[in-house]
Parts: C-alpha cells; sequence; structure tokens
C-alpha cells in the first residue's frame, strides 16, 4: 500500500457461522450471527470508502478467520487485507498502530466493525481531532471504546494505555485507559457515545441505530422455509414484486430446492438451520424496514396488506396486529377451525404463527426477539406483546395451505394443537413437546 498521511485500521472477524458474535447464537443462532456480523463489515467498509474518496487516506482491515482472498472478494480491492496478529486485543492494537506509523502515517485511526451507528463524518472528526491531540477514542455505551485514534509524533511501541494492565473485557476499558493517558501527560479527546452489539442486550440499540439503511423499503417479510419448494412461489412472488417490500427467506438447509425457487422469485435467501424461532430472528437481523411481517411459507397474504399493516399499527395502544384466518379449501371442519380461531384472536388476542403476525421493528429487539424454543415461541412471544399493548385483528384473511388438516384430519390436529397448549401450560419441556409433535404431524 502506497504511503499515505491517513491510515484507517477496521478490525472483523470473518463471517463463519459458530465462530462468529457467539453471544447472540443463543437469539439468532450460529448462522444468523454470523450474517449480522456480515452486515455490519459490509457497512463500515462502506463508511470507509466514502471516507477515502474525500481524504487522502488508506484503509487496511484487519481479519480474524478466513483470508485475504476471501475478504477481498467479499468487501472489494480498494482496501489491504491482512490477519490480526496473536495477543490480547491492546497488544493488537498497538502493532496495528506502530505499524501504520512505520509505513509513513501520521494519524492512524482504528475502528471495529460492530459499531452499526459510526458514520463517516465519526472517522472524519477522529482524524480531524489528532491535528491537535494525541489520541481520539469514541466510547461505546458498554464502558469500552469503538475507535482509538493517535498520531505518529508521540505514540510509543508499546504504550501502557494498551498494555495487559487493562482488563479488556470489563466495563472499565475506557475509564482505565484514560488513566493510563493522563498519568503519561498525553492530550485526547472523546467522539460520541455509540452502541455496539456483542450480546443479545446490544440488540435493541444496534439495531435501531441501523434504521435508514434501506430506504424505499416500508416491510419486511420474513419467511422461515424448510423443503417449501411447492408452497413458496404462490407466497413471495407477488410480494417480491412490491418496490416497498424486502422478502427474506431463512432457508433451514431444504434439500427440494427452495433456496434456488426463492431467490428466483427475488428474495433474499439466508440459510439458517431450525428451530424456527432462531430462523425468524435471523431473518430480522437482516431487516431493513421499520416493519417487520413473520409469514410461514405456505400462508398467502392478502391483496392490500400494506394499507391494512399501516392503518392497525397506527391505531393508539396497539403494539402488534395479525390477520384473520381462513384455511385454502372447503372441506368439513375447516369453518369450524376458522371461527374458533378468529374468535381466540379476536377477544382474547392470541393469534397464532400462521396468521402473518406484523410488528414494528423497535418493538420486536425491545422484547428479546422469539424466545429460543424449538416450538410455542409465537405463543410465548405473543404473551410478552399483549402485556405492552393491544394485538389487533385486520379486517381481511391469510389464507394458509389446508396440508397439514388433510395429512393428519381436522378434529385430530384441532386436538393435538390443544394438547400441546395444555402441556405446555402445565411446564413440559418444550423439547419434548416439539418431539411429540413431530411424530403426530
Amino acid at each position: 500500500m502506497n504511503s499515505v498521511s491517513e491510515r484507517l485500521i477496521i478490525f472483523t472477524r470473518y463471517p463463519e457461522p459458530g465462530t462468529t458474535k457467539t453471544r447472540l447464537i443463543p437469539v439468532l443462532g450460529p448462522e444468523g450471527s454470523a450474517a449480522l456480523q456480515r452486515r455490519l463489515t459490509t457497512r463500515v467498509a462502506a463508511t470507509a470508502r466514502r471516507l477515502m474518496q474525500a481524504r487522502n487516506l488508506a484503509t487496511e482491515i484487519r481479519h480474524a478467520g478466513g483470508s485475504a482472498a476471501l475478504l477481498r472478494q467479499w468487501l472489494g480491492e480498494e482496501f489491504d487485507y491482512r490477519p490480526q496478529d496473536e495477543g490480547h486485543l491492546g497488544q493488537r492494537m498497538a502493532r496495528c498502530l506502530a505499524g501504520a506509523f512505520a509505513s509513513g502515517a501520521e494519524r492512524a485511526v482504528l475502528i471495529g466493525a460492530d459499531i452499526p451507528g459510526i458514520t463517516a463524518a465519526h472517522l472524519k472528526r477522529a482524524f480531524e481531532i489528532l491535528q491537535e491531540h494525541d489520541l481520539v477514542f469514541g466510547p461505546a455505551q458498554d464502558g469500552g471504546y469503538y475507535l482509538i485514534g493517535a498520531r505518529a509524533a508521540h505514540f510509543a511501541k508499546e504504550p501502557s494505555y494498551l498494555g495487559s494492565g487493562i482488563a479488556w473485557s470489563s466495563p472499565q476499558v475506557l475509564a482505565r485507559t484514560l488513566e493510563e493517558v493522563r498519568a503519561l501527560g498525553l492530550s485526547f479527546s472523546l467522539l460520541e457515545t455509540l452502541a455496539d452489539i456483542d450480546d443479545p442486550e446490544d440488540l435493541p440499540r444496534g439495531m435501531a441505530a441501523l434504521a435508514g439503511e434501506s430506504p424505499g423499503i416500508e416491510f419486511s417479510v420474513i419467511v422461515p422455509a424448510l423443503n417449501e419448494s411447492a408452497q413458496i412461489v404462490p407466497t413471495i412472488s407477488h410480494l417480491c414484486r412490491n418496490p416497498s417490500v424486502e422478502v427474506i427467506v431463512v432457508d433451514g438447509r431444504s434439500i427440494d430446492g427452495t433456496p434456488a425457487i426463492a431467490q428466483a422469485c427475488g428474495a433474499r435467501v439466508l440459510e439458517a438451520r431450525p428451530p424456527r424461532s432462531l430462523q425468524m430472528n435471523a431473518g430480522a437481523a437482516l431487516a431493513g424496514a421499520a416493519i417487520l411481517i413473520f409469514l410461514h411459507a405456505d400462508t398467502r397474504l392478502p391483496e392490500g396488506f400494506e394499507n391494512q399493516v399501516r392503518q392497525t399499527l397506527a391505531r393508539p395502544g396497539v403494539a402488534a396486529g395479525a390477520f384473520r384466518f381462513k384455511i385454502d379449501g372447503n372441506q368439513k371442519g375447516f369453518g369450524t377451525i376458522e371461527r374458533v380461531a378468529n374468535w381466540r384472536s379476536r377477544f382474547l388476542q392470541m393469534p397464532y404463527g400462521d396468521q402473518a403476525l406484523f410488528l414494528r421493528r423497535d418493538t420486536f429487539w425491545e422484547l428479546g426477539a422469539f424466545p429460543p424454543l424449538p416450538i410455542m415461541e409465537d405463543f410465548e412471544f405473543i404473551r410478552r406483546l399483549k402485556r405492552t399493548g393491544c394485538i389487533a385483528m385486520t379486517p381481511s384473511y391469510v389464507r394458509t395451505s389446508p396440508r397439514r388438516w388433510l395429512h393428519v384430519g381436522v378434529a385430530k390436529t384441532w386436538l393435538i394443537n390443544q394438547a400441546i397448549i395444555a402441556a405446555y401450560f402445565m411446564g413440559v419441556p418444550t423439547e419434548r413437546l416439539a418431539a411429540w409433535y413431530r411424530k403426530k404431524i
């Protein structure tokens, strides 16, 4: 890389499922956590690219996992890719900053990739501060920092503020670092405090910071799927043609071509293993719209659903909504099932997952997303929702496939559903309920 006066260094991890954002796996699953890491890194790379167009700036991406070839294929040719060194975080940062100065940079800024709120303006301000101060820090809400910048004139190769005396995983990282900085007599300045995404409790703030990333997209329709090649086209094809809608199909490793069919329709496809709760959470972590709609792969939204969703969520006191329920067929017994489901939804505010639950993105993450259960995740999440406001029903229907009732029988399917609910209230572990349900359906 040619010598330039300013160097930006980005720390990231290659998004390999199971090794990336591991503390988020209980909520998003391994694939969803990796997909979020990919989203955040792509975002910060785009931010760096904009800054490079305006300044005499070089950018290097220091990666853990993956390879330079994989990173270059993913993020582009304009960055320099190098693996992160060994050692604790402070040692790795110190070596990267020292390397930047050894290559001729006068000012260097190092950032993490997991800060959704960071902008080119933050980075520009950091380099401007280094015209007058020895150091700059970007405080993170968890007590650490998302950015450190230094200038060559006053940088030691192994500074104490990046040494082993700092407890790098503690909430006192920034406070202890600044103690060391003051003891050395170095000048510094602080940027705006931003949220990072490391733990599940960071998701509400982090996802709010990602708002506005997809202008023009009003609805994110999230479809968990597993071997749904026969159903997926009528479910999503008309939605993919709607410019205000993004469709995210979260495929549970189908073997019937479902992912390829969904992509051909225009959907974004993420592979994420079941249970469905983690599939839906993973899809929500990629969503760009302010309104989320969770749709089963065998259920079709009605024409004009957009206005009904808007109007429902605009009503005072409404936390979420769902559609009235209709089975796509006229077999005996279907009418009774529909009437019971719609009565329950209207008067008990307990719609089921096949009624296309919709809500604001902020509400979803503030409630902690779907609980990571192998079954009954929608039931439990709706119970949480009811504590925050009304769950309103739209005047129109979703139409769901009759296959389950035809395969098992109307009465038997209804009895199985009621038995599952009763056992859940009695405290039977959801793993046992899921295994029993799979045998019966």
